[in-house]
């Protein structure tokens, strides 16, 4: 299964970012929709498409105005957009106001209520996260392949989510900021830093993690300390737009 890593930074794009966005391009399946979604064109590699957002803000969102022109001529049987109902509300009627944006995309949005089938034998299931405004994290399990996303949340060795994302095979997890970072700053705006995601990983005995979600502000292919984890978590790689990776 190939991961393809459209936008892998948050809050804003930076000169070798754009905002949360990744693609699971043989399924159909996009986790996020930031500004990265301008690279998603290219990878369509079916005609069925679910999206997933993690929440409403909006550099994890913005990219769904982008789909009128990512699947211009593009002969599509279904988009679908899967969130919190109250999530998938505040974009229907702000991001998509007409005064803001009158020419919406066609896709449905479908309120989470319980696990997902997708393409591939593949089922979806989510678990809340704490972050300013709420959020999900989602697991995909595969007959024979696992993948937990987690993003926009505090992450440490106790986080209350450590046994959904137990034993995947790829842990993409945010890491939003170095430990150089005050960790009350941190906590206030509901992210996550270095040491935390690296004990996480492993706490809930992951088999690779991939660190994303990185801090906007630094415009460095490190930003936040790749060996600090390494030390903690070996098998821990840094996110780069456009990187491809198999699981």
């Amino acid at each position: 299964m190939k991961l393809v890593m459209l936008g892998t930074t948050g809050y804003h794009p930076n000169d070798l970012r754009d905002t949360a966005c990744y693609m699971l391009p043989e399924v159909g399946v996009v986790l996020d929709a930031g500004t990265g979604m301008q690279r998603l064109r290219r990878h369509l590699a079916t005609d069925e498409l679910d999206i997933f957002l993690s929440h409403a803000h909006l550099d994890h969102v913005v990219g769904l105005t982008f789909l009128l022109g990512a699947l211009y001529d593009k002969s599509m049987r279904r988009v679908t957009v899967h969130g919190e109902a109250e999530k998938l509300a505040a974009v229907r009627e702000h991001l998509f106001h007409p005064t803001l944006f009158p020419v919406a995309p066609e896709f449905e949005m479908r309120p989470l209520t319980g696990p997902v089938t997708i393409a591939g034998g593949g089922k979806v299931t989510y678990f809340p996260v704490e972050h300013p405004g709420g959020g999900v994290g989602y697991r995909i399990d595969w007959p024979e392949r696992s993948l937990a996303y987690v993003t926009d949340t505090t992450a440490g060795p106790d986080a209350r989510y450590v046994e959904q994302i137990r034993g995947v095979d790829l842990l993409l997890h945010e890491c939003n900021f170095s430990d150089d970072v005050p960790s009350d700053f941190v906590q206030k705006t509901g992210h996550s830093q270095t040491t935390p995601v690296a004990t996480l990983a492993r706490a809930a005995g992951v088999k690779r993690l991939v660190l994303t979600h990185l801090d906007s502000a630094i415009n460095e292919v490190d930003p936040v300390g790749l060996a600090t984890a390494q030390r903690i978590f070996p098998n821990t790689e840094l996110a780069d737009d456009g990187k491809t990776i198999e699981f």
